[in-house]
């Protein structure tokens, strides 16, 4: 008996970048029949066990269903996942993004696994729709060309290249025109923008010109940013410019700088200090997030209290931490390990930080007034990207004007003014 239609279904792991690009994929795959798509991620072993643990129930649910597996793991190791029970085809993170790649006759053509080494160009793809979602991403960059000790995935997207002015803004007009009141700009490294496009602009110079070539749009963002390479524009913006949102995701890793030289970051605590210090000073409600990873090898206890002083001294919100992750072949996984366990202890010493961080943060903003983007009936972000609880009903993708009056387990309560 043939199972009904199901269309196409996408499990999503790891980044807004790939977030992205699984709409791109949706737009490709419209037609077909019985399909899902997983698109995974490499940035941690856990990442990778929970796609793998996703495909093997997504197999057992539908056994008739063809599963395509792409993302930064499929790119790297695309035998393991082809080994994979109910894996049709696995398709790398060029391929993944071609139209061709998604027609039913491709489907039956086997592995599609190209030299990611080799790409130099960032395709532009026009995404209208983020299922389920009131914010766009749009993805201005691919790739890097930095080696940090720990990280994998420059294996897996390949060197960086930009995307246009041009083919930026021309995505973020069809955005805007479906909808969309707030736009993301996402990458591998997206401060590495304009790198290889002629005279070499800067990030800062491509969110100038959005902001001016799409004056309708309501809400520009970034993604994590290198603390480095925020250049004077993008604080020119922070200073003046009300539709940039008052938010930095710092790609901060450590607080110590021994663990940071020996991760090859470049950069050292005192510039994220500064980096920090000169945001609050712009805009001192200016939310700010950082991801840190806890347990990098050679990490004692004395260099870990390093880092869990500067968090506390920081003060940061909206922490991403990870217990760190080996990765076969990083020069990082040749190093001295700090047991599991204790990278476990470790991170959610850091988190607790956070989470005491966010919480004071929040009180912060009892009695101000804040621009919340619906994205729930009752729910949605400020500028500031502090989670807020609406106490009545609106609509979602409508910006409300709202009062801060008490603060939660999950963020601000507010009222509608």
């Amino acid at each position: 008996m043939p199972s009904p239609e199901r269309g196409v279904d996408i499990l999503t792991f790891g980044c807004r970048l790939n977030t992205y690009e699984s709409e791109v994929m949706r737009g490709h795959a419209t037609g077909l029949d019985d399909v899902i798509i997983v698109n995974t991620c490499a940035v941690t072993g856990e990442a990778e066990r929970q796609a793998r643990q996703a495909i093997r129930r997504a197999h057992r649910q539908r056994p008739g269903a063809r599963i395509v597996v792409t993302g930064c793991a499929a790119q790297i190791d695309p035998d393991r996942w082809s080994a994979l029970p109910g894996v049709t085809r696995v398709l790398g993170n060029e391929d993944k993004l071609k139209a061709e790649s998604w027609t039913p006759a491709a489907l039956t053509q086997g592995n599609a696994v190209s030299d990611i080494m080799a790409a130099r160009e960032t395709a532009g793809h026009l995404v209208t729709e983020f299922a389920g979602r009131t914010r766009a991403f749009v993805e201005v960059q691919q790739g890097c060309d930095h080696r940090c000790t720990f990280c994998i995935i420059p294996f897996g997207r390949g060197p960086s290249r930009s995307a246009p002015v041009g083919a930026v803004v021309e995505q973020v007009r069809a955005l805007v025109a479906s909808g969309y009141r707030e736009v993301v700009l996402t990458g591998v490294d997206i401060t590495s923008w304009g790198g290889d496009l002629p005279g070499t602009p800067r990030l800062g110079q491509l969110c100038r010109r959005l902001l001016a070539l799409v004056p309708e749009l309501e809400r520009l963002r970034l993604s994590s940013v290198d603390p480095v390479e925020i250049d004077e524009d993008i604080w020119r913006l922070l200073e003046s410019e009300p539709r940039f949102m008052p938010y930095l995701h710092l790609s901060l890793q450590a607080g110590s700088d021994m663990i940071l030289k020996r991760m090859k970051r470049r950069h050292l605590v005192e510039d994220a200090a500064r980096v920090i210090e000169r945001a609050r000073s712009i805009r001192p409600r200016i939310g700010i997030g950082a991801d840190l990873i806890a347990g990098f090898p050679t990490e004692d206890d004395a260099l870990f209290e390093e880092t869990l002083a500067f968090v506390e001294q920081a003060s940061l919100p909206f922490l991403h931490v990870f217990p760190y992750s080996a990765r076969p072949g990083t020069p990082a996984a040749r190093m001295p390990a700090v047991q599991v366990v204790e990278r476990k202890v470790r991170a959610a010493r850091i988190r607790a930080l956070g989470e005491a961080a966010a919480q004071a943060y929040y009180r912060s903003l009892i009695g101000q007034d804040l621009s919340v983007l619906m994205e729930t009936a009752d729910s949605g972000h400020s500028e500031e990207f502090a989670p807020v609880r609406l106490t009545k009903l609106s609509e979602i993708g409508r910006i409300e004007r709202v009062r801060a009056v008490a603060v939660d387990a999950g963020g601000v309560v507010a009222e509608t003014i």
